[in-house]
């Protein structure tokens, strides 16, 4: 571990001896970093605008292989392949600078260690020796509060308890009369010194982070379907979230990763800015990119519905000139194809569109002539209640023969009753159902 952050010592060490200033030289370091990781940031931009330019093609992809996962992963890579396109490209230089932050809060957090050379079994005499009291546990931020208590005075000691290999130093952890980097904000800021504008630190990191959101959504909206995504409920909750990981960071951890933080924020808005210019001809011409799919795409649309027309006024003709069996089975696909979107559309209310009725949508799943229409039912005539057997008594008390009435429906649509002798009588009037011809294979069978 120490090996491995030997570049990040040196170098904060370079900048302590030329400044004198622990705040001053976080900011030189952060100003570094920043200048090291402009070139992956402007490569992960432009492999950003790249990605945009294939999400057309992906959801052809998505629509054609949606279904087969293996299949489309496949199809995936291959266009990735043959587009020269690295999807990683674009969001890796975001993580580039947690790499940077994790190495420098364990440097802040054990400065005896990593910028003093101290060894860890000699802690608790270095400690002894300032003062310390108590055993020396190495826990928390202890050896920073500890290197805060190496003054003038005491470092001879310190140097002597340390022993040989290990480079004691006082260090200056007042930046410019504010605050105290060594110690960490309390939102009770009236208990301790300078709390106030320690206090004013992680608000001040919480709103830096903000800014560079808004701004880096800005310069990275390349085209409409970009722009939505920055206007997303997802995009919404990362601006929450990053605040809320600032203040979280600014109180509890020491001021001066707290102002590295803030140091980072600021350069890394004059980066987007910057790189937002260098930029403008690859966003212009993503844009024109963009603009001219949208219009291939439309004329392929266009073109794929006049085939459709034509195919299918072929069939019909084709329909018109057969004869016997084959006309039928011509006719019944025809009907089958009629049956498709334009009808489900009437009758369901929905577009094709996969992502307006699901992937796995099927029409006639239920039903092998589509969705059922919906009908209102206060709209449907209501039946008039039948009348019943009438019983009719002459003045002698006899009682004449019993009718039953029948409602025959009309053609206007009123009801109108007719005896029942009438109803039989016409049912035997009509004729009689023709049987139907055996055919020849039916005789043979």
């Amino acid at each position: 571990m120490k090996l491995l952050l030997t570049p990040f010592v040196w170098v904060l060490n370079t900048f302590y001896s030329m400044t004198n200033s622990y705040g001053l030289a976080l900011i030189l370091f952060a100003i570094v970093v920043k200048l090291i990781l402009f070139p992956f940031q402007l490569k992960g931009k432009k492999g950003m605008i790249q990605m945009n330019l294939l999400s057309t093609k992906m959801q052809r992809l998505q629509k054609q292989y949606g279904k087969d996962k293996e299949r489309y992963n496949e199809e995936v890579q291959k266009l990735y392949e043959r587009e020269q396109v690295n999807p990683m490209s674009g969001c890796l230089w975001t993580m580039l600078p947690l790499f940077i932050l994790l190495p420098l809060y364990a440097i802040i957090r054990e400065p005896l260690i990593y910028l003093m050379n101290v060894s860890a079994g000699n802690l608790d005499a270095v400690a002894q020796a300032l003062g310390w009291g108590s055993t020396f546990t190495n826990q928390g931020y202890d050896q920073l509060l500890l290197a805060a208590r190496i003054t003038a005075e005491n470092v001879g000691a310190a140097q002597a308890a340390a022993g040989a290999g290990a480079h004691i130093f006082p260090i200056n952890f007042d930046f410019l009369g504010i605050f105290d980097l060594s110690r960490i904000p309390d939102l009770k800021f009236w208990t301790i010194d300078g709390g106030f504008a320690l206090f004013l630190l992680p608000i001040v990191s919480a709103a830096s982070s903000v800014l560079f959101s808004m701004v880096s959504q800005k310069t990275n909206a390349v085209n409409k379907q970009a722009a939505e995504t920055a206007n997303s409920s997802s995009m919404k909750t990362m601006l929450i979230i990053s605040p809320l990981i600032s203040l979280w960071i600014g109180f509890t951890m020491p001021a001066a990763l707290c102002l590295y933080w803030i140091v980072q924020n600021l350069f890394s808005i004059v980066q987007e800015l910057i790189s937002g210019k260098m930029l403008k001809k690859d966003y212009e011409e993503a844009a024109a990119r963009q603009a001219e799919q949208e219009r291939l795409e439309k004329e392929e649309e266009k073109e794929r519905r006049r085939q459709a027309a034509e195919e299918r006024a072929r069939r019909i003709e084709e329909a018109k000139s057969a004869k016997g069996k084959k006309k039928k089975e011509l006719l019944s696909a025809l009907e089958k194809d009629s049956k498709g979107d334009s009808a489900v559309i009437a009758v369901s209310g929905i577009g094709m569109r996969s992502y307006a009725r699901g992937r796995a949508y099927d029409p006639n799943r239920f039903s092998p002539d589509g969705p059922t229409p919906y009908t209102d039912p206060d709209t449907l005539p209501k039946p008039e209640p039948e009348k019943g057997r009438k019983k009719k008594e002459s003045g002698e008390g006899e009682v004449q023969e019993k009718k039953e009435t029948v409602i025959i429906p009309t053609p206007g649509g009123d009801a109108a009753p007719a005896p029942a002798a009438e109803v039989e009588r016409e049912e035997a009037q009509a004729p009689a159902p023709e049987a139907e011809p055996v055919q020849e294979e039916d005789r043979k069978e």
